[in-house]
C-alpha cells in the first residue's frame, strides 16, 4: 500500500475544514492558489473578507472607497474605535487586521471608487468576485464584468432584518440582469437611512456569500446554489427562489445580447448618496488633488485633519473628506446639488 501523502505544514491551520469530505485537502490546495476580489469593505465585505482569509484563499484583494466611522462598528467586524480615531480608510484598516489573522494569505487593499474606468484592472487575475457593495449601479457593473470576462461573482444585499444572495456562474446560471432587467432607479428601494440594518443579517448573508466563493475556488462549482435565497431574521423565515432555468426563459440583454452598458460607461454616474450616512460621494475621473496644497489652502477656514490617505475639513454643518484622486465625501447633506456646491466652494473644480 502506498504511503499516505502528508499535507504541507502550513495547511495545519486548515485541518478542520479539510476534514469536511466534500472540501478535502484537494479543495484546500486549489483555494490556496486562488484569488478573490471583495468589492466594498463595509458590513458584508468585512465578514466575507474575514472568512475567506481565515479559510486560506491565496490572495484577497479588497477595494473600498470609504473610511471608518463610529456607526460602522455595530456591524462591520474588522474595525475598532482606534480605526475611527485615526480616520482610516476601510480597505487599509481591514488589511491590517487580516494580516494578523493569516500571514499566509496575500492581502491587497485598494482605496478607490470602483467604476467602469478601473474595474477591469481591479478584476485582473481574480477567480471570483464577492459583493460587499451598497448600491445596484455597482452591482450591475460587476455583473457586466462577470459575464463579459467569465468571472463568477456572488451577489448579496441586506436591509433591516432581511437579506438576499445569489451566485452567478457566467454561461451557466442566470445573471443579475436576468433577474432584474434594469437597475432600480434612485429612491425606489429602501436604504439604511430609511429602514436601518441589524448586524446578524449581515453575518448570515456574508457567510453564505463566502461559502459560495469557497465552493468556486476549491473546484466545487457543481455545489453552487442555483437559487436566489432570502433570509428574514426577525420572524425567522427563509425563502428560496429557483432561478436555475431563468437564463433560458428570458431574453437577457447581457447574457444573450452581449450588451454591457455599465462596463462601457454608457450607464454610470459619478455621484452616489451613501447608505446610512447623510452624505454624498463625488467622483472626478482623471483628476488628482495635492493634499499638502489643499491643507495649506484650507488653513483657518475650519478644522482640518489629514493623514497619508485623505484630508478632512469640518466647516459649518459639513464634514468634507477629500482623497488624492479628487474624490470627495460630503457629509451633512444627501442632496447631490448641495454637495457639489460645497465641494466647489472649499475644494474647487
Amino acid at each position: 500500500m502506498p504511503e499516505k501523502q502528508q499535507h504541507p505544514e502550513e495547511f495545519d491551520r486548515y485541518v478542520r475544514q479539510m476534514r469536511y469530505q466534500p472540501f478535502g485537502e484537494d479543495g484546500q490546495r486549489l483555494m490556496s492558489q486562488s484569488r478573490a476580489l471583495v468589492c466594498g469593505c463595509g458590513a458584508l465585505g468585512t465578514v466575507a473578507a474575514n472568512t475567506l482569509v481565515r479559510a486560506g484563499v491565496g490572495k484577497v484583494r479588497i477595494v473600498d472607497r470609504d473610511f471608518v466611522e463610529t456607526s460602522n462598528l455595530q456591524r462591520q467586524v474588522l474595525f475598532n474605535e482606534d480605526d475611527v480615531a485615526r480616520r482610516m480608510p476601510k480597505a487599509v484598516a481591514a488589511a491590517e487586521k487580516l494580516r494578523g489573522i493569516n500571514s499566509l494569505v496575500e492581502i491587497e487593499p485598494i482605496v478607490a471608487d470602483l467604476d467602469h474606468g478601473n474595474i477591469e484592472e481591479l478584476c485582473e487575475g481574480v477567480d471570483v468576485i464577492v459583493d460587499g457593495t451598497d448600491n445596484f449601479e455597482t452591482r450591475f457593473l460587476l455583473n457586466d464584468m462577470s459575464v463579459k470576462h467569465g468571472i463568477p461573482w456572488v451577489y448579496g444585499g441586506c436591509i433591516g432584518a432581511e437579506g438576499q444572495t445569489m451566485t452567478i456562474l457566467p454561461g451557466d446560471t442566470a445573471c443579475l440582469r436576468c433577474l432584474m432587467h434594469e437597475c432600480p432607479p434612485p429612491g425606489s428601494t429602501p436604504t439604511c437611512d430609511t429602514a436601518g440594518v441589524l448586524g446578524p443579517i449581515v453575518n448570515v448573508i456574508a457567510s453564505v456569500e463566502a461559502v459560495e466563493a469557497m465552493k468556486i475556488l476549491s473546484g466545487n462549482s457543481g455545489a453552487v446554489s442555483r437559487d436566489l435565497t432570502v433570509f428574514e431574521l426577525w420572524h425567522n423565515r427563509i425563502r428560496q427562489v429557483d432561478v436555475g432555468s431563468l437564463r433560458e426563459q428570458v431574453e437577457c440583454p447581457t447574457c444573450k445580447g452581449g450588451e454591457f452598458p455599465w462596463l462601457s460607461g454608457k450607464q454610470s454616474g459619478h455621484t452616489a448618496v451613501l447608505c446610512g450616512r447623510n452624505a454624498v460621494q463625488l467622483s472626478f475621473p482623471g483628476s488628482t488633488v495635492s493634499l499638502d496644497r489643499l491643507e495649506q489652502e484650507l488653513d483657518g477656514i475650519g478644522s482640518v485633519t489629514r493623514n497619508q490617505f485623505l484630508l478632512r475639513l469640518d466647516v459649518d454643518k459639513y464634514e468634507i473628506t477629500v482623497f488624492p484622486d479628487g474624490r470627495a465625501i460630503i457629509g451633512g447633506t444627501d442632496d447631490v446639488a448641495e454637495a457639489k456646491t460645497v465641494y466647489a466652494k472649499y475644494v474647487g473644480n
